[in-house]
């Protein structure tokens, strides 16, 4: 079958609407209509290549949709589930599964080439040449080929176009709160970068008990957001920031701290050590170029004081169980997503929407498709 995508070439280059064929569903993977699609700064990297994936690329890794068809073997789905993509698929039987660390699965090594588990692909363009699917999703297009482990079902009453954003942002700065940091009642905790995962830490940070949250931005829109949503601080600077945490805390320093900027760089990490106290933990969920070292820290500053800094990937949870957690805590008004989205794009306004983010105009943009499904498929 054709569908409609926007497609990666090369570094630097805007994203291309194009026509791909796309195969027919195999064992263990099915068809989804995309619904929604969120705009995610991770694609951004891939396109000003602080992360180089293999090209040429469908891109997209959060979305959400309708199974159209299933695979030989599917046991998780069925032609009519609403789902949710995680953009890390979880086996359930790794090292790293079957030790309750399933956001490392094993089977997300090849989320930047984009082909799926068997190591082939399902996109293709006139001339044959295979396309990947940005974290074996490809959620810029009006339909992929997806592996059913890559596949959360939810019910079919929710808004697809809101929750899509449990696919990725909301989980992933969630998580970095409530699971990486660890933050406790009466916490103080600063989070660095509101966009679309700062956002949700925030929200994850103020459902969890913390007496301080302390968000951290150069833009007045995203202060703003940060503090309806939770944040019960916000400043433009790291400075700032440092010398409001030493007022709140009497000079013990924050607990701890959330990196979530656009690109993390040595001076965010510097100021985030500095700004929490002894026993703190640093927290670095945001990107930068994986092939680069961007940190320097004392380690004397480290051992004296006992200070941890660590990674988080998709908020250091269990895509499988989070997402279904997160649907729960929308439907029960605790995490709040209609409010994240400040506009909504088509697919051939990718380009637009990318641009909006870069210029802080959005706390999340999202597409929605308005695809016809396939006859007789469910709607």
């Amino acid at each position: 079958m054709r569908t409609r995508a926007a497609v990666l070439r090369d570094v630097g280059q805007p994203f291309e609407i194009t026509e791909l064929e796309l195969d027919e569903p195999k064992a263990g993977e099915v068809l989804i209509r995309y619904v929604a699609a969120g705009l995610c700064h991770s694609d951004e990297h891939l396109r000003h290549g602080d992360i180089v994936p293999q090209f040429p690329i469908v891109g997209g890794h959060e979305g959400a949709g309708i199974i159209e068809k299933v695979g030989p073997g599917v046991t998780r789905l069925q032609p009519g589930d609403h789902v949710i993509c995680s953009f890390l698929p979880v086996c359930g039987h790794c090292r790293w599964c079957s030790t309750g660390k399933s956001n490392l699965c094993d089977m997300g090594a090849s989320i930047l080439v984009g082909n799926l588990p068997d190591g082939t692909y399902r996109f293709h363009d006139d001339d044959g040449n295979d396309y990947g699917g940005m974290c074996m999703l490809g959620t810029f297009s009006e339909r992929a080929v997806i592996s059913e482990n890559s596949a959360v079902k939810v019910d079919p009453d929710l808004p697809l176009d809101k929750v899509v954003l449990i696919g990725c942002g909301v989980p992933t700065g969630w998580g970095s709160a409530v699971h990486a940091a660890a933050t406790e009642p009466g916490d103080t905790i600063v989070i660095y970068g509101i966009g679309g995962i700062g956002i949700n830490s925030v929200q994850g940070a103020a459902l969890a008990g913390a007496r301080n949250v302390i968000a951290v931005d150069p833009l007045p829109n995203k202060r703003e957001a940060a503090e309806q949503l939770g944040a019960t601080h916000s400043v433009e600077t790291a400075e700032e920031a440092q010398e409001l945490v030493q007022e709140l805390t009497r000079g013990v320093g924050a607990d701890k701290a959330i990196i979530t900027v656009g690109v993390v760089d040595a001076k965010v990490v510097t100021d985030a050590v500095n700004t929490i106290r002894k026993g703190g933990t640093a927290v670095i969920t945001g990107l930068a170029d994986p092939t680069k070292n961007n940190i320097e820290l004392s380690s004397s500053l480290l051992t004296l004081f006992e200070k941890t800094v660590k990674g988080s990937l998709f908020g250091s949870g269990d895509p499988f169980h989070d997402i279904p957690k997160m649907v729960e805590l929308y439907q029960s008004g605790d995490l709040k997503l209609d409010e994240l989205i400040t506009k909504t794009y088509t697919l051939d306004q990718v380009n637009e929407g990318y641009e909006d983010l870069v210029n802080g105009k959005n706390i999340r943009g999202v597409i929605k498709y308005d695809t016809p499904p396939l006859e007789g498929a469910p709607a």
